[in-house]
């Protein structure tokens, strides 16, 4: 007869990093067994950023004289966009490895390629969201059946009286705060918290600028990246006076530039991809402080120009084995 007692422990775990000052916590999971006096353990540690699968979607020929954009600006190089979306969409799969579902340009849909506005995918959930814009309601139908595809769990927002975009939500790995903005108004966010109910779920007002994440997203565990405008840095005082948990800030002296994309990739581990330093001279010197990291440029020259940045190009999510 042989007996086994297996007991699960969970402790918090404070771990001080001397990069930026920053402090690390993370929850650690200890599943112990003893058979007839011998004692297995093995520890999971969920990782903030690590991601498997990307979804990105083309360039419409539409884009260039049809996609929205905040104020009037500078004609879209086509060409020139497709180049950097192509570099983008290899760094990710290519580079970095994560698996790619590439879906095809929609002519009627002209902003399409901004995929991340179509749902907001936490864990093994994806909430499929209502974009601000009535004439980008339509790209969520190939995001849904993608994300089907992938076995998640997909809950649909069908109150229209709710609209939310994807770049006005900001996971920092322990809360959501969603950006109220020109796209996303309060029975957005009011769906999303109810969507994720384990973690907190804190509205920021978004001024001068199209989405939250225009000017702020995570740079890594614990730290945000802002951009340097009165506007964003308001923003950042509004969340962290809501917030319970510590942040430490990567400011940036362009807002643009403060839209990046933090990743841990076995075998790499940190990871960044940021505006080029031939777009922000000065905010790559300022990427090129992080000790320890991957620095990945990207140009995003053309999209920006319909107010895109390089958050906007991807769904990332994580697919557990």
């Amino acid at each position: 007869l042989s007996l086994c007692v297996s007991v699960a422990l969970c402790v918090s775990l404070s771990v001080c990093v001397s990069e930026l000052g920053s402090v690390l916590c993370v929850s650690l999971c200890l599943s112990v067994s003893v058979c007839e006096g011998s004692m297995t353990m093995a520890a999971s540690l969920p990782v903030f950023g690590r991601c498997t699968h990307a979804v990105v979607r083309g360039i419409p020929d539409s884009l260039a004289a049809e996609a929205l954009r905040m104020g009037g600006g500078e004609t879209v190089d086509l060409e020139a966009a497709r180049r950097e979306h192509q570099h983008y969409t290899r760094v990710l799969g290519t580079e970095l490895g994560l698996q790619l579902r590439q879906l095809p340009a929609d002519p009627e849909l002209p902003d399409c390629v901004f995929v991340e506005d179509t749902a907001v995918v936490c864990g093994d959930t994806a909430l499929l969201t209502r974009p601000g814009a009535p004439s980008r309601r339509r790209e969520v139908e190939a995001i849904k059946q993608v994300l089907k595809d992938l076995n998640l769990n997909v809950v649909e927002m069908t109150d229209e009286a709710a609209t939310l975009d994807g770049g006005d939500i900001l996971f920092t790995g322990k809360e959501f705060f969603v950006g109220l903005s020109q796209r996303t108004n309060q029975r957005g966010a009011e769906i999303l918290a109810d969507v994720f109910k384990d973690y907190a779920v804190s509205k920021v007002s978004v001024t001068g600028t199209l989405h939250l994440k225009s000017y702020c997203t995570m740079a890594g565990p614990g730290l945000i990246a802002i951009g340097s405008s009165e506007h964003a840095q308001k923003a950042l005082q509004i969340m962290q006076e809501m917030s319970d948990h510590r942040y430490d800030k990567l400011t940036l002296p362009d807002d643009q530039a403060a839209n990046c994309v933090y990743l841990n990739i076995p075998n790499k581990g940190h990871v960044l991809l940021h505006r080029t330093a031939q777009e922000f001279p000065e905010s790559a010197k300022v990427f090129e402080k992080l000790k320890n990291y991957t620095l990945i440029p990207v140009s995003n020259t053309e999209l920006a120009k319909v107010d895109g940045g390089l958050t906007c190009c991807s769904v990332l999510l994580n697919k557990r084995a």
